[in-house]
């Protein structure tokens, strides 16, 4: 199994409502931890080490981009 980095949701803009509204009236110390579970939640589900460490190597490259 690969990573896929393409495009795969049918409703994104539901999907990120639904996120933003996740943290709705919370702190940002419950905004972390929502973030966190959420995380170890879908780690979970896709299960693949090597899926989940290729998925972390993009997420820090695409943090680590200087901001324009």
């Amino acid at each position: 199994m690969t990573l896929n980095t393409q495009p795969n949701l049918a409703r994104p803009d539901d999907f990120y409502e639904a996120l933003i509204d996740m943290h709705r009236d919370f702190d940002d110390a419950q905004s972390q931890s929502a973030n966190a579970q959420l995380i170890l939640l879908l780690a979970n589900h896709i299960g693949d080490h090597a899926i989940l460490l290729e998925a972390m190597q993009h997420a820090r490259a695409g943090a680590a981009e200087p901001k324009a």
